[in-house]
């Protein structure tokens, strides 16, 4: 099944590139522009949506699509309006605008050698490796801000709410023994702590262990985990699935807050960060050994190379 991915990607990948030229384009080895996560209103390598016709917006969308999952796709572009949102909370100074956002395509798709591709902008970065017929995640970036917007006490938007709800619902579970544990800090911290690297690394300390705990709160760290993963399309969060967790958590233990977490597993980073009051969140699934294809580009030089 992943072969049919990578052959969906390269066509994908060929069809932006008809359409946006050679602003789309990057060697594979142009490190500098490839290993990149941006998840700020910076300037970023790529050609931006607002330089494309209709048919390449829709080109760069379609790339996008074939690296998630059809929910994680829905958040994606939920999370692409609200810089319209944000933009009038600002009073229109920043410019924000739904086109700020940029695509990337590294290498030649479907060849034999590696290639990538990045869809970025203020609160979305994903970045897929592909090698063959072997597509490498990560890392995937979603954020919100505002996380959640409502109207006399009803939620209208929140992109991001089953990733808040199902770490609560583990918190509550866990009893104050596994929260004793699992807290680590008093205090959320600004921002995730992996934030713009481009190369993530395990984090200490690790919190609570998944055997650690009882068996509901062992079924919703699975279920917490399960949700990132399933951010990407199912051979991929297949593939990435372990029952090797760990939780922690810094920060108060009540909603509305500034709060943090992060689950950990084998060649896997989650995080998550609800800053300014409790309601801008940043969360990323990352991959310490294969963060921008690190796992299959090792395989592959050492195989080819």
């Amino acid at each position: 099944m992943t072969d049919a991915l990578a052959s969906e990607m390269a066509a994908a990948a060929r069809s932006l590139v008809t359409a946006a030229g050679s602003r789309a384009r990057f060697r594979f080895d142009d490190d500098a522009a490839r290993r990149w996560i941006e998840y700020r209103p910076r300037p970023r390598p790529g050609v931006s949506l607002a330089d494309l016709d209709v048919a390449g917006r829709k080109a760069a969308y379609r790339l996008l699509a074939t690296g998630l999952s059809p929910t994680a796709y829905a958040q994606a572009l939920a999370v692409v309006s609200l810089e319209e949102v944000l933009d009038r909370a600002e009073g229109w100074r920043r410019g924000r605008h739904l086109n700020d956002y940029w695509v990337a395509v590294f290498g030649e798709p479907g060849g034999d050698e590696p290639w990538s591709w990045r869809f970025e902008g203020h609160h979305v970065s994903v970045s897929m490796t592909v090698v063959g017929p072997v597509v490498s995640p990560a890392p995937v970036f979603l954020g919100a801000n505002p996380a959640r917007v409502a109207y006399a006490g009803h939620t209208v938007s929140r992109p991001l709410a089953p990733e808040e709800d199902v770490a609560f619902a583990l918190l509550s579970a866990m009893g104050p023994r596994g929260r004793a544990v699992a807290v680590v800090a008093d205090e959320a911290p600004r921002d995730i702590a992996s934030a713009t690297s481009d190369r993530a690394s395990t984090l200490t300390p690790a919190g609570v262990a998944l055997p650690e705990l009882p068996l509901a709160a062992r079924s919703l760290l699975t279920q917490l985990a399960s949700l990132y993963l399933d951010r990407l399309p199912e051979p991929l969060a297949a593939s990435l699935y372990s029952a090797d967790l760990t939780f922690a958590w810094a920060g108060p233990v009540t909603p509305g807050v500034p709060q943090y977490y992060r689950v950990q597993g084998p060649d896997l980073l989650i995080e998550y960060d609800n800053t300014a009051d409790g309601n801008h969140a940043h969360t990323v699934l990352r991959r310490p050994a294969g963060d921008f294809g690190g796992d299959v580009l090792a395989r592959h030089r050492a195989a080819y190379h």
